[in-house]
């Protein structure tokens, strides 16, 4: 680990949310004006991308990196995951899935620019801390990271808000619409704000709320149907039309989210010891998901379903 003093050039794992966009002036105050070489990765969020280089550059970043990892998360974590049935307490893992891809594109930019550490903006009480961390020794156990939010004494996001305004960083949200938002092509994530409370309901039918789809109460009366096709347990087709799966997943987000398909509202327990609330969308994967088991139950033997 490098002292403040020797720690010249830092890359930040930045995503132009609240939390990474506070960062960067931070990063400047505290560690004695280093370079901030910004790297997003676009794990398929689409418009969250939109103005984020200017952002960073008028922030005090010196440069952007944005990585197309979309493909590489699909292919060798989303697909192998899905071919397991993996789950945790029924949640199917959006986040998860995307981080240690991530992890891995920054070290690779961190040793290209000769960075002397790694930064993110994970919170010190979240699951995200602990996959950017152990992919980051993974690929580079000598850098140092550097974790803001457990060093700095701001204790939540309206104080966020208060930094981000004294700093004149721009924001998208205001402290009504502050949740905590996770977003990538496999699903998103609610967190916080009335949230908090697991006696209040998620406020489905609020326009905004949702962004992936609409809720069952306002889906059609209507069946839709989809065909998939599987070769050796990988899809491969949507109603007879061969594509890769990271377009099959984009094409399941859009028929799912119009049916009010993937709603997941659950309190779960976090690696770190503490139980959260979430609300999560996910519509094309929990289709890709169940389609997957009916293709078991007719092809897998009653051993092998059972072991699994």
């Amino acid at each position: 680990m490098k002292s403040k003093k020797e720690i010249k050039k830092i890359v930040l794992a930045y995503s132009g949310g609240l939390d990474t966009s506070i960062i960067i002036p931070w990063l400047k105050e505290n560690y004695g004006n280093p370079e901030i070489i910004a790297v997003a990765g676009d794990v398929g969020q689409n418009d969250e991308l939109d103005g984020l280089e200017e952002k960073a550059l008028k922030t005090g970043a010196s440069k952007l990196y944005i990585a197309d990892l979309t493909d590489e998360m699909v292919d060798e974590v989303i697909i192998p995951s899905m071919k397991m049935g993996a789950s945790y307490e029924q949640y199917l893992l959006g986040t998860a899935f995307a981080r240690p891809v991530i992890a891995k594109k920054l070290v690779e930019i961190a040793k290209a620019e000769g960075a002397d550490a790694i930064a993110h903006g994970c919170t010190g009480k979240g699951n995200d801390q602990v996959r950017f961390e152990l992919a980051i020794k993974r690929f580079a156990p000598e850098m140092t990271i550097i974790a803001p939010w457990r060093e700095w004494d701001i204790k939540g996001r309206d104080e966020e808000i208060d930094y981000a305004e004294a700093h004149n960083v721009p924001l998208k949200i205001s402290r009504e619409t502050n949740y905590s938002k996770d977003k990538n092509l496999w699903h998103l994530s609610h967190e916080g704000l009335d949230l908090e409370d697991p006696a209040n309901e998620p406020q489905y039918e609020k326009p905004g709320f949702l962004e992936l789809g609409v809720s069952p109460i306002s889906a059609p009366d209507q069946a839709t149907y989809v065909t998939l096709d599987f070769e050796k347990g990988v899809p491969v087709a949507i109603d007879g039309e061969k594509m890769k799966a990271s377009d099959i997943i984009r094409k399941l987000n859009k028929l799912g989210g119009e049916n009010g398909i993937g709603l997941l509202d659950i309190v779960e327990n976090r690696l770190v010891g503490m139980k959260d609330r979430g609300v999560y969308e996910t519509p094309g994967g929990t289709i890709l998901y169940k389609a997957h088991q009916c293709l078991e139950m007719i092809t897998i033997d009653k051993d092998t379903a059972h072991m699994k």
